[in-house]
């Protein structure tokens, strides 16, 4: 299957101001499509509510961005339905007690409903064509993911309290790339992780680049071969106040 076709990123003195100050501002960017774009600064810095204004899901207050053909903010509903998120914290957090497989169903379910819906109306496909569609969509996800359910504990029926933390963010990464994204924003790719655990999600990120996505990840400190993005270290990021936001809006 081919991959998705990315979206160009742009931006020139972007900016968001929130109820405690400035989250980031003077933010610039140019990055082609199929770009490894990385946010890169230290927490605190206003990284998080930068990913989340680059896909759509916060209204900036200043300067100008282009995701696509898309202006933000005025094509912010635009841009959502062609970007996904993954491993944002009070955003995308996975439920501990659920499996694997019941993760990957109920966002398999949510996307026939509530995403394809949007792209495909009357031609979805029903029965039996609809359910090979679907794990179809799965597998490739995981796939793209590098997700191998046979090597987990339990397979399918793993819960998520008993993933790896590398394990744990591929399959935030599977859930996100169901939707097949042109846009797909990862959340602090240092969290916990070792610096060989590292080293192996810039090259998960590098691979889903390489089948045309672009990507945005957010991280302490940026590959050699990124697009880099700074924020400044002396600006608030209000990480649970943007969580708080999104969960009101139905936007994440």
């Amino acid at each position: 299957m081919d991959g998705p076709c990315g979206l160009a990123v742009e931006a020139r003195d972007f900016g968001l101001r929130g109820p405690r100050g400035w989250a980031f501002r003077g933010i610039s960017a140019d990055a082609e499509p199929g770009s490894l774009i990385a946010v890169e600064g230290p927490s605190g810095s206003g990284r998080t509510c930068l990913l989340l204004a680059l896909t759509g899901r916060m209204r900036p207050t200043e300067g100008t961005a282009r995701v696509g053909g898309f202006e933000l903010p005025g094509r912010m509903a635009a841009v959502r339905r062609v970007s996904a998120l993954a491993h944002v914290t009070g955003v995308t957090d996975l439920d501990p007690a659920l499996t694997v497989g019941e993760h990957l169903r109920e966002r398999a379910l949510l996307q026939r409903r509530f995403g394809d819906s949007l792209r495909q109306g009357l031609l979805r496909p029903r029965g039996g064509r609809r359910r090979e569609e679907e794990k179809r969509r799965v597998d490739t996800a995981l796939a793209g993911a590098g997700l191998d359910l046979a090597v987990l504990p339990k397979g399918a029926r793993t819960a998520v309290r008993d993933l790896e933390r590398v394990e744990a963010l591929r399959l935030s990464l599977a859930l996100a790339l169901l939707g097949r994204p042109r846009l797909l924003g990862v959340d602090d790719i240092d969290l916990k992780l070792s610096s060989a655990e590292r080293a192996e999600v810039w090259d998960l990120l590098r691979s889903l680049t390489a089948s045309g996505t672009t990507v945005v990840a957010v991280c302490g400190e940026a590959p050699h071969d990124a697009v880099v993005v700074g924020t400044a270290d002396d600006r608030h990021d209000d990480t649970k106040g943007a969580a708080d936001a999104l969960a009101g809006t139905g936007l994440s």
